[in-house]
């Protein structure tokens, strides 16, 4: 999440490490620009990767450690818990997967983050519809 509550991405990962952080922080990268903060909680494997991403590439990323100010991703993932929970866990990895990308999509729509094709602004549910032709 950025500072707006806009969506950046997500990468869901079999274990919480250094390795999935790194891998999320590329890719936020690689789509965002390199940002001036990030603000965590007290995550290890954040930090670590971070750390180590500012090493490498010689930035200057600076980390704010804040469980309230990280409130903005946490209530962002409430509409996700609020889905899956009630299924008491997924078999697979790969259900998983794929359940919770389908659920992101429908919120990227639903806060008006996904291009519209063409002139004409689209609807949630024709952009939706655009998405499975």
């Amino acid at each position: 999440m950025d500072k707006e509550g806009q969506t950046v991405d997500f990468l869901l990962t079999p274990q919480r490490d250094r390795e999935a952080a790194e891998a999320f922080l590329r890719k936020a990268i690689r789509q965002q620009g390199l940002p001036e903060k990030i603000t965590i909680d007290r995550s290890g494997a954040n930090t670590a990767a971070i750390k180590r991403y500012n090493k490498t590439h010689k930035t200057a990323v600076i980390i704010r450690h804040s469980k309230y100010l990280n409130n903005i991703v946490e209530q962002d993932h409430r509409g996700v818990k609020r889905l899956t929970c009630p299924m008491l866990g997924f078999k697979s990895f790969w259900a998983a997967r794929c359940t919770i990308a389908g659920i992101e999509v429908m919120h990227t729509i639903r806060k008006g983050q996904l291009m519209s094709i063409g002139e004409e602004p689209q609807t949630p549910a024709e952009q939706f519809y655009s998405l499975a032709a």
